[in-house]
């Protein structure tokens, strides 16, 4: 069982619409309402794949209500923490043409004692028979300490068990000084986190701080692990088009399910994980919502690589959109 946080849950919408145009009224052609937050985007390509998951999550109010409905609906098991608040809403609006657009607001305000609980839950599930590893993705909502993630990897540690965290800004650092495991930012989270003018340094920067190893999602030009010894790089799956909302989420899924059964070195079982994130992303831009992969496209992708099991060099098409879905602390 992988343990999965996401601190910032949101309802997200998708709406999808002939062709975006700013400033004019549309038309929505159709309609998807799903519990999500990065996390839990996650928590279902995992599920998707066979792998079981238990997702931590903060909710609050009846959208918090209406999202713990739908993962007993969908079978994903979870752990609520309530909140005073209202859990967000966030609405994505895509096309056939144009990057998507995703509209994210910022969250509830959690209280030290609801992050008190969360802490509790994650440190019970991790100590929990048959757990494998602790990840945990997506922004914090505003307000929060980032400090609060050294408790959950404090307590995967205690546990024996790895920690993957996918987090930008403070809370990268935050994950970094805490001694993460993996810690998974895009370039431009990268930089942005650590005042870095390019991504080797970046990744040393976090390294010195205390993270085990930093995987850095490159865009169109594939995914990278770094350790203090060098660089393990893999390209981009090529020729894949469609949605990227959610790809980089997918990538993380493939990159823990990997790691979980190897470990984090040496080189080959660094580019056999990347091979399996890139794959699991590049399936993930084929699917029409985030949160969703066909495992057959995810064997395709990992054939197609003509190397051994679990693939990847991801298409993370999600880079510019991890971007604009964690601005103001979304999720």
């Amino acid at each position: 069982m992988i343990v999965v946080v996401t601190p910032n849950p949101a309802v997200d919408v998708t709406y999808r619409v002939a062709r975006q145009r700013i400033g004019e009224t549309q038309r929505v052609v159709d309609v998807v309402r799903r519990p999500g937050g990065k996390g839990l985007n996650v928590n279902r390509v995992l599920a998707a794949v066979g792998t079981g998951t238990h997702a931590v999550l903060p909710l609050g109010g009846a959208p918090g209500t209406w999202v713990a409905d739908e993962l007993d609906a969908i079978g994903i098991a979870h752990t609520d923490v309530a909140l005073d608040e209202d859990t967000r809403t966030t609405v994505t609006v895509v096309d056939d043409v144009a990057h998507p657009t995703m509209f994210g607001e910022p969250g509830p305000a959690v209280t030290s004692d609801e992050w008190g609980r969360v802490t509790e839950a994650v440190r019970h599930l991790c100590r929990a028979p048959g757990t494998t590893a602790l990840v945990v993705s997506g922004s914090l909502p505003p307000g929060t300490d980032p400090t609060v993630l050294a408790d959950w990897i404090d307590a995967a540690r205690d546990a024996g068990v790895p920690s993957i965290v996918d987090c930008a800004a403070d809370a990268l650092l935050a994950a970094a000084s805490a001694g993460a495991t993996v810690c998974k930012p895009n370039r431009e989270e990268l930089l942005a986190a650590t005042g870095s003018a390019d991504e080797r340094s970046g990744a040393l920067a976090l390294l010195e701080r205390g993270a085990g190893l930093v995987v850095v999602s490159r865009g169109a030009h594939g995914i990278a692990a770094h350790t203090r010894a060098g660089v393990v790089a893999e390209p981009a799956v090529p020729g894949v088009r469609g949605n990227p909302t959610g790809a980089g989420d997918a990538a993380t899924a493939g990159l823990v399910t990997a790691l979980v059964d190897r470990g984090i070195a040496p080189e080959p079982v660094l580019r056999a994980a990347l091979r399996s994130a890139a794959a699991f992303g590049a399936a993930a831009v084929l699917r029409p919502v985030a949160g969703e992969v066909d495992p057959e496209d995810v064997r395709r992708f990992t054939r197609a690589s003509g190397r051994a099991p679990q693939p990847a060099g991801s298409r993370e098409h999600d880079h510019d959109h991890d971007h604009h879905h964690r601005t103001g602390s979304t999720p």
